[in-house]
């Protein structure tokens, strides 16, 4: 050691043999090392991103991530406290809006669960839309039945209630944090002094400006007729994502309910025109802009999850009709249908196909060009002139936005390329028809029975939401407001979008005997 570190090396020691050195030191290092620790600390926060999982693929289904949470989640915690923070706008608590519990579950069918940035989040996966009850009678436990459309389901309600909470006064950290902390001592657990402080203050003010910002954009809609459980519109909160001018939407275009649609054997369903209106033969594009309906957006979709889901649909089957099935009657309705149905519904619940014995309709085409003769076929479209029921989905869904569909995911190897503007409805294969009701696709027909009258004799006014079955008319139980302290929804075919009009005369068989109508019924309740 030369003289020069000599000395240097003895300042150094002579400095941290005095007291106020040695504080001074810890005071310059200690800040320097929480900031690096909180630094990291919020690092790992930030990235958190990890869904709660299932192995079971229709326990996936029901409570699995399609990777809403990451972009539309709501804090768990602050979901469930909302029906008691905001009770005056849902005093029966989100059961009433028709979300299926299961025992055991503080979520519902169609809610998954993601720890992302630091807190637990939920948000509504595919199963909302797509599964539902069934119930012998009043009495009887429900059955829940995968894939069928969730026709007790309020979407409409759902929002409205979320919307209505967002501005109440109550919905500030005043009333949802001492909620959120009683709810999660029933459950044993704690609200630490970072979260009661700082994350769900922090979380009830983005939610709250989201939410608002939300609501104001989907105001026109929100003014339009109400959905009832089991429908949605389908593509005109699309439109948001574009920017359109929702209030100043052409009248053709507003009011566009539909009814969930089933989605079970997706595998004999390739190749034919998907939506109600055909507009898309890709499912995989169909379903990632489903998944809008959940949340996602292109950089948040989980294409994994939602793969697993995809491959499943190929072959999962409608369950089989629970009741008693007449034989004799059920054979004299298999050439009925064969003679006015196959053509345009396929061979059977099973095999989609039109049979080759069955003759396809031949229609005048009203437009009156060259072409004078079409014949429809199993998933290909029946033009609007032709099947006469109501056309505002068809025209919710204009040529503008299919435009603006192509740019959806631009840049990503799973752009939209396969979007087209209709000008009909689809034909659709069958399968699972007895759970399908009310019926056509905006919902209008309560049972196949009333779906085989013209549209006179159809019931003008009937209620949604029941999932008690009707095994004579087949469909679900309508005629009833309420229930045992459940009310039901007014279905009403006189305002827009509700019309019942349409699949009538004698091609569609309403002009069958009541013999035949009633045996064409039998033979459905197979599929």
């Amino acid at each position: 050691m030369n003289a020069s570190e000599s000395k240097d090396r003895s300042y150094l020691d002579w400095l941290m043999q005095r007291r106020w050195a040695r504080w001074l030191t810890v005071l310059l290092v200690l800040p320097t090392l929480a900031l690096i620790g909180v630094a990291i600390y919020g690092a790992m926060l930030l990235t958190e991103d990890e869904a709660v999982e299932y192995g079971d693929i229709r326990e996936h289904f029901k409570y699995g991530s399609t990777g809403g949470e990451r972009a539309s989640g709501f804090p768990y915690w602050i979901f469930q406290a909302m029906p008691q923070v905001c009770s005056r706008h849902l005093p029966g608590g989100y059961a009433s809006l028709g979300f299926i519990f299961e025992d055991g579950r503080d979520l519902p069918v169609g809610m998954s669960q993601r720890r992302y940035q630091g807190i637990d989040r939920t948000f509504l996966n595919c199963a909302v839309c797509h599964v539902s009850t069934v119930r012998k009678s009043p009495d009887d436990k429900p059955e829940i039945v995968l894939g069928m459309p969730a026709n007790t389901f309020n979407l409409f309600g759902f929002q409205r209630f979320v919307f209505d909470c967002a501005r109440d006064p109550q919905f500030s950290t005043e009333y949802v944090v001492p909620e959120v902390d009683r709810l999660m001592r029933a459950k044993g657990e704690r609200l630490g002094l970072l979260d009661r402080y700082v994350v769900y203050p922090l979380a009830v003010m983005i939610m709250r400006e989201r939410l608002l910002m939300l609501r104001g954009r989907l105001e026109p809609l929100l003014q339009h007729t109400e959905w009832g459980p089991g429908r949605t519109d389908t593509f005109n909160p699309n439109k948001i994502l574009f920017n359109f001018p929702l209030d100043q939407l052409p009248e053709r275009e507003r009011h566009a309910p539909v009814d969930f649609p089933s989605i079970w054997l997706q595998e004999p369903r390739k190749g034919m025109q998907l939506h109600w209106d055909g507009n898309n033969i890709m499912a995989e594009e169909r379903n990632k802009n489903a998944a809008f309906g959940t949340g996602t957006t292109p950089p948040t979709i989980d294409l994994a999850a939602i793969g697993r889901l995809e491959k499943w649909l190929l072959t999962e089957k409608p369950p089989g009709y629970p009741y008693p099935i007449d034989a004799a009657r059920s054979g004299r309705g298999e050439k009925v249908y064969k003679q006015y149905c196959a053509a345009c519904h396929g061979a059977s619940g099973r095999e989609f196909a039109a049979p080759p014995e069955s003759k396809a309709r031949e229609c005048v085409d009203p437009s009156g060009s060259d072409d004078a003769l079409y014949a429809p076929q199993v998933g290909k479209i029946t033009r609007i002139e032709e099947i006469g029921t109501d056309r505002r989905r068809l025209d919710s869904y204009s040529y503008e936005l299919v435009v603006h569909l192509g740019t959806v995911y631009a840049g990503y190897p799973h752009r939209y390329c396969h979007y087209r503007k209709t000008f009909g409805y689809a034909n659709m294969p069958l399968d699972g028809v007895w759970l399908r009701a009310p019926y056509l696709h905006n919902g209008s027909v309560p049972t196949l029975r009333d779906l085989l009258e013209p549209a006179a004799k159809r019931p003008a006014l009937f209620y949604r939401g029941n999932d008690v079955y009707d095994p004579v008319r087949v469909g679900f139980a309508s005629g009833r407001a309420g229930e045992g302290g459940r009310k039901f929804f007014p279905h009403d075919t006189s305002k827009p979008g509700n019309s019942n009009a349409g699949h009538e005369g004698k091609r569609y068989g309403t002009e069958l005997s009541a013999d035949d109508k009633d045996a064409l019924v039998e033979y459905l309740k197979t599929f």
